[in-house]
């Protein structure tokens, strides 16, 4: 279940009017916005608030029929946002003067509005000194982040303060509902007059005059009321929704997790006494092979007790773990062309390809389909993938057998996934660009089955792994 969408479908009938139900009896909403313009004339005269240049022209003007996004029920009207509160920009105070800052006044920035509807906290707060120099925002005030990537974040603030000059500000009237004003900016509706709106360049801007005059759908307040609690009622149901599907992804990868420590321990499929011992494999394919041990309890540093007919082997006894190559940028073309081969990077095994290709002969790396290719640093360390035919840069490092039939590559590669490497990993200390090479794995211990015995835990896993995934694409 997409849950995101849900939740815009929600907010989608609800500016159209069609999430609960309109009674006649209602005050009609053209009726609470002459109500609203009436209080704005009023503090305009006492000084409490500035007139907008664009309060002589109403917004009945401004929202003709002609104009308006789509039909509302009979009852509402088509507004700007100008029209339901006093839109502020925020300003941050003079950061040289220290008195300004550490009191216990919220100082909101975009990266607050993560919160959302419940606003409750900032990361940076104002002292009395500093908050009277700054705009001041009462509860229940709505902030939008009007510039930058981040731009349409939004946030109910639920404590007094004031907000930096990346955010506009709505402070709604009284007579508007301010969680049906929450949820109309929120909306896709609204988001996307907010992007569109905003200035075409590298960096988005969108000012307050052009955020002032936004078109929102207005319904009467017993009806925003309504509105705003049928929206509240199911978006709880859709975060115990969240909450369960958050709790079924924490345990299938915690299952998954434990089918490979069951794979390694060689407890997820029966053993077979007719199966080749994993010792005389590997003394078969390699007479000189060294064979450490069989079994951790009668050696102490290996990792733990294995079957009878699995062997320990010193990782890098059997496995090369071979860094990439970096060609230089120059030699990188978008399009193949002869004589020439993909360069696979860590980026073109996720969502997010982006093809590059390079001369063969500068290709001094490269992979057959299937081998195993571990992410070496930076956020990706730990990250395990089945390569593509091609070359392989610096980022990433194949782990390659040395001995042709020693290891099922399925098995080589749900090894890998396990807490022996992932702990191992972990463990290595390195800088970001530095990372891993052979020599860090050389007191790894690798648990070698009979080859049989491997191809049969690989195929287990794998089924065990699809009934997981298609259980996580359901939630």
């Amino acid at each position: 279940m997409d849950t995101k969408k849900l939740r815009q479908k929600i907010l989608d009938l609800a500016i159209h009017g069609k999430l609960v139900p309109q009674d006649p009896n209602d005050e009609p909403a053209s009726v609470l916005l002459e109500r609203i313009r009436a209080e704005k004339e009023r503090l305009i005269k006492e000084g409490k608030i500035k007139r907008s240049r664009k309060t002589t022209k109403t917004s009945d003007d401004a929202c003709d029929k002609q104009e308006v996004p789509f039909e509302v029920p009979s009852g509402w009207v088509w507004t700007i946002i100008n029209e339901v509160g006093n839109i502020v920009t925020g300003g941050t105070p003079q950061k040289d003067i220290k008195e300004y800052y550490g009191g216990s006044i919220p100082f909101y920035k975009p990266n607050d509005l993560e919160q959302g509807i419940n606003t409750l906290t900032a990361a940076d707060h104002l002292s009395i000194l500093g908050f009277e120099q700054s705009r001041k925002l009462p509860i229940n005030s709505v902030l939008v982040t009007c510039i930058g990537a981040t731009i349409g974040k939004t946030g109910r603030i639920l404590k007094e303060g004031t907000c930096n000059q990346q955010i506009n500000a709505v402070i709604h009237n009284q007579s508007i509902n301010p969680l049906y004003l929450y949820y109309i900016l929120v909306s896709e509706y609204f988001q996307h007059l907010i992007r569109s709106n905003a200035s075409a360049t590298t960096l988005p801007i969108l000012n307050k005059s052009n955020f002032s005059k936004l078109r929102i759908p207005l319904p009467p307040l017993a009806e925003q009321q309504r509105i705003a609690a049928e929206i509240k009622r199911w978006f709880n149901l859709i975060d115990i929704i969240e909450q369960g599907k958050a709790d079924l992804q924490i345990t299938i990868k915690q299952a998954k997790n434990k089918i490979l420590e069951l794979a390694i321990h060689g407890k997820l499929v029966p053993q077979d006494p007719n199966d080749e011992p994993a010792s005389e494999l590997l003394k078969r394919i390699n007479p000189k092979a060294e064979i450490t041990c069989d079994n951790g309890h009668y050696y102490p540093k290996l990792p733990y007790s294995i079957p009878y007919n699995w062997v320990w082997v010193p990782h890098n006894n059997i496995i090369n773990i071979i860094g990439g190559a970096q060609p230089p940028k120059s030699q990188f073309r978008e399009y193949f062309s002869d004589g020439y081969i993909r360069l696979y990077q860590i980026r073109d095994y996720g969502e997010s390809p982006l093809p590059v290709y390079i001369p063969i002969e500068t290709a001094t790396k490269q992979t057959k389909k299937g081998d195993i290719l571990l992410a070496r640093y930076g956020a990706s360390l730990g990250k395990v993938f089945r390569a593509e035919a091609g070359a392989y840069n610096v980022a990433m490092a194949k782990a390659s057998v040395k001995y042709f039939n020693l290891i099922d590559e399925n098995y080589l590669y749900f090894f890998y996934l396990s807490n022996i490497y992932q702990e191992k990993i972990l463990s290595i200390s390195r800088t970001a660009q530095a990372g891993f090479n052979n020599g860090d794995f050389v007191t790894m211990f690798f648990p070698l089955p009979p080859l049989t015995e491997q191809r049969r835990i690989a195929e287990n896993i794998e089924h065990l792994f699809i009934i997981l995934k298609t259980i996580e694409e359901n939630l």
